[in-house]
């Protein structure tokens, strides 16, 4: 059995991996699908000061609460700046590192940083509140607005060891030009990394459910 922890995307919750969770439970893997603070059903908690080191301690937190050893760390979008943040906390508890269409950051970068000027446009484009970025029309509908702050902060990473297995999983069909495109390229030709291309849009867990399924449970056997 492997314990899967599943990290969403801005403005999604832990239901965007209902599907993807539910699969892998059917195999007999123990899953956890995370809610950052401020999004979803806990988006009564959202507040100026909400950034990234608020959704780092989430996981840490859950990590702790449910005694997580050994786990395949999943992130999509945005997720993927929380995954690497806690694989650098707490590696001995960590087995893999799977990024769905996320981004991947060294020391220093954050979301801003990394993303293109259109996303950078979306981020400053915030709600009444002046710290709620508003979901992209094609989010889904259960979309919440997210901490700008997390967008916008700069993580602090120090050298993952190199037992940490590393899985991109890049999704080929977005409406425009990825914000992800430059992550896919620089990691595609690393010996460190397995990368797959799939056919889908930014939301694989919803667009390519079959190959991600796939894709996790090979995680899972080669553990």
């Amino acid at each position: 059995m492997t314990t899967f922890v599943l990290v969403p995307g801005a403005c999604h919750g832990g239901w965007c991996f209902d599907d993807l969770a539910a699969a892998l439970r059917a195999d007999g893997h123990r899953v956890l699908a995370l809610t950052l603070t401020g999004l979803a059903e806990r988006a009564h908690l959202l507040h100026a000061g909400v950034n990234l080191d608020t959704h780092i301690t989430d996981v840490l937190a859950e990590f702790g609460a449910q005694r997580i050893t050994d786990a395949v760390l999943v992130g999509h979008s945005y997720g993927g700046m929380v995954i690497t943040a806690v694989a650098d906390r707490i590696p001995d508890r960590v087995s893999a590192l799977v990024y769905l269409d996320a981004f991947v950051p060294r020391d220093g970068e954050s979301c801003w940083t990394l993303t293109n000027d259109e996303q950078r446009q979306w981020y400053i484009d915030v709600d009444a509140t002046g710290y709620g970025v508003p979901p992209l029309s094609f989010f889904d509908e259960r979309a919440t607005p997210h901490p700008l702050a997390s967008l916008m902060q700069p993580v602090r990473l120090g050298d993952l060891p190199p037992g940490i297995r590393r899985v991109y999983v890049r999704a080929e069909n977005w409406p425009a030009e990825s914000p992800f495109a430059p992550t896919y390229a620089r990691l595609r030709n690393d010996p460190a990394w397995t990368t797959y291309s799939l056919d889908g849009a930014h939301n694989l867990m919803r667009d390519n459910h079959t190959d991600l399924v796939r894709i996790l449970r090979g995680v899972a056997g080669e553990r």
